[in-house]
């Protein structure tokens, strides 16, 4: 048989109205993408098997099985629509993924504002090659196109399931409408059976706890794939809003009374030479934007890249292994971790989520002690909903965009020269002493993209590249921070201050060869986690004691404890799961994703979550060892994420106080 040009177009107009046609290149186009994700990723210990790609289609099924029960029209437009929604979640969690190393969720997305904010940030993280991705739907347009060009009457044509403009009779349009309902529930029972099965299972044996811990993002996606696991975050997110409210598990209620018992059970450190030393004294704690620990001390071409920072460093204490803790939240989670002393969310931000919830924060406690307290950001003040989340932190003001002089406009807003120098201004003319302020600067954002006529560093090899532009920035804040401390001593409130000055989280700079040019040698893998994960602490204390470089790990979570110990104020009566750095007890710093360190070892978790297959380090080899030398330290760091999940999702602050 000769098919000609005419039959052959013919047939494959005929074979794309077919219904099961239509439906098949739906789930072959999305399965293709979700590999391609998948593809990019490039997560640890992580593949897409067999079964993942079973599972996959499952809940492609689950997702469109009712688009079966809809008329031929409606079953080609549902199509139509489900391609392009799942087409924009799958890339929006591609280029998400590449910035934040995470996935999407419904907290996330209620967000949306810090999405838009990101701007040039979002530009920076699209490829070329993602053109590609959306290849069926450039094809779909110049298909649509040629067929609006070249229409023809086809009123009498008849589909091969029989749809046409045509009226049917009675009989066979019950024929066909039972033939509908039937592959539709076909299609739901299949997708039960390949998505829920293998999900279950899994959930009963290997990643036994799935669904009763906290698991981090990537990992469930492990287990659920992309698809289920945006499903189980949009059941959470209905889960926790309807009727009144979720319950804590008793058993995770318990836990967190044990917990902060054995805590408040513990004798105050008041015999510290250290404890009450600074009573009353100022306390200014600055959050620089993306300030990393790797460049601390370090030149380029001969020029030091944070000059003013080092010089700091003679007459302030430098923690050399602070840790930064935050998840999705970011920015956000470092003020939050800094100034509540808990752990932020595995799932968003609490300053978003759970701005109307009870806690122990430093601007409160230092309020009730007669502090003024203030908190300056030159940017949008409803930004990760801080003006909410301030009000309960009871500051005083919030000073924000609106508040400052656009004089020096850089990057987002303001640029961190002027920032500070307007902040000093209102903190000598218009904030009474004792006063506790908070900075949070910006010009060192991603992308970095730095103005040429404030490029001070000669960045050589790296010029023109992402990593040259942060080494930029950077070193345009450390200037500016050594702008701050001048003027403070200038206005006489130097001597009366503690001043802190910390990282709030990494650069989303990833690329490993980039920092062995920059360090000149090569990294393994506890190099890079703890180049990824440390940023600097700076506590200048008013008489300039106890200076020098503490090598002992910290995190951003022992800022209030350590800073109610130096004002004299005992931390044990409050809700904190910081370490109080002063107290000469040892410590362990757990990290939002699960890693932890003790300052003996250094645990880092595979990307699925199982402990064993994660890594443990010997911090004296910094060489790998038995797994097991971990073990209790990761018991302890679950625990511990366990107990600040529990406190902050169930507002069980205010209910433990109530039943003192």
């Amino acid at each position: 048989m000769v098919f000609t040009s005419s039959s052959r177009s013919s047939m494959l107009r005929r074979l794309l109205h077919h219904p099961l046609s239509l439906y098949l290149l739906f789930i072959a186009l999305i399965l293709l993408k979700l590999m391609w994700l998948h593809h990019n990723l490039h997560a640890y210990n992580i593949t897409m098997g067999l079964l993942d790609k079973i599972i996959a289609i499952g809940s492609l099924l689950l997702i469109s099985f009712w688009t079966w029960w809809l008329p031929h029209k409606g079953f080609k437009i549902s199509l139509i629509a489900l391609n392009l929604i799942l087409t924009a979640l799958i890339y929006a969690d591609m280029v998400y993924y590449r910035y934040f190393q995470d996935f999407l969720t419904i907290p996330v997305l209620l967000q949306a504002k810090q999405v838009d904010a990101l701007g040039d940030s979002i530009a920076t993280l699209l490829q070329p090659g993602d053109l590609l991705f959306f290849a069926d739907w450039i094809a779909f347009v110049i298909y649509g196109v040629a067929r609006l060009l070249t229409r023809r009457t086809r009123a009498n044509r008849t589909s091969l399931y029989g749809y046409s403009d045509q009226p049917y009779g009675h009989t066979r349009n019950k024929a066909r409408t039972r033939r509908r309902f039937t592959a539709g529930g076909i299609a739901l029972v299949l997708g039960l059976s390949l998505a829920v099965g293998p999900i279950y299972y899994y959930s009963k044996t290997w990643a036994k706890g799935l669904f009763d811990n906290n698991w981090w993002n990537v990992s469930m996606y492990n287990v659920t794939g992309l698809l289920a696991f945006h499903g189980y975050d949009l059941y959470n997110f209905a889960k926790d809003r309807i009727g009144s409210g979720p319950e804590a598990d008793p058993a995770d209620v318990d836990l967190v009374k044990s917990f902060f018992a054995e805590r408040q059970n513990q004798l105050p450190q008041t015999d510290s030479p250290l404890f009450g030393k600074y009573k009353g004294s100022n306390v200014i704690v600055v959050q620089g934007e993306a300030f990393m620990n790797f460049m601390i001390g370090q030149s380029i071409g001969g020029q030091e890249i944070t000059p003013h920072f080092n010089e700091l460093m003679k007459e302030s204490q430098y923690y050399s292994h602070f840790y930064h803790q935050t998840g999705q939240g970011r920015t956000s989670d470092a003020d939050f971790g800094a100034n509540i002393s808990l752990h932020p969310l595995p799932i968003g931000s609490a300053f978003v989520r759970y701005a109307d919830h009870t806690y122990d924060s430093l601007p409160s406690i230092l309020k009730d002690t007669g502090y003024s307290t203030n908190v300056f950001h030159a940017y949008e003040s409803g930004f990760w909903n801080r003006y909410t989340m301030y009000q309960q932190m009871k500051y005083d003001k919030f000073y924000s965009k609106n508040d400052f002089a656009q004089d020096d406009p850089l990057g987002w807003s303001l640029s961190d020269v002027s920032f500070f120098r307007q902040s000093v201004e209102k903190m000598d003319s218009e904030v009474s002493e004792p006063f506790y302020s908070f900075l949070i600067t910006l010009s060192s954002h991603h992308p970095y993209a730095l103005p040429v006529d404030k490029q001070q560093l000669d960045v050589g090899e790296f010029q023109g590249t992402m990593f040259g532009n942060y080494l930029q920035s950077v070193h345009y804040v450390d200037s500016a921070l050594g702008g701050l401390v001048e003027d403070l001593k200038n206005r006489g409130l130097w001597d009366n201050t503690i001043f802190m000055f910390y990282g709030d989280h990494d650069n989303s700079i990833k690329e490993q060869a980039q920092y062995e040019k920059f360090l000149g040698r090569s990294l393994n893998q506890l190099d890079m986690e703890q180049i990824m994960n440390e940023v600097p602490l700076l506590v200048h204390l008013p008489d300039g004691a106890e200076a020098g470089t503490i090598d002992e790990p910290a995190g951003q979570l022992d800022i209030t404890p350590s800073a109610l110990h130096l004002l004299g104020l005992s931390d044990q009566s409050y809700y904190h799961m910081g370490n109080d750095v002063y107290d000469g007890s040892s410590r362990t710093v757990v990290l939002r994703n699960g890693a932890f360190t003790d300052g003996s070892v250094f645990y880092i978790p595979s990307d699925d979550y199982i402990y064993e297959h994660g890594s443990c380090y010997d911090l004296s080899t910094r060489g790998e060892t038995d797994i097991n030398a971990c073990r209790a330290g990761h018991d302890e760091a679950s625990k511990r994420l366990r107990v600040s999940d529990t406190v902050i999702t169930y507002d069980l602050i205010a209910r433990l106080r109530e039943e003192l």
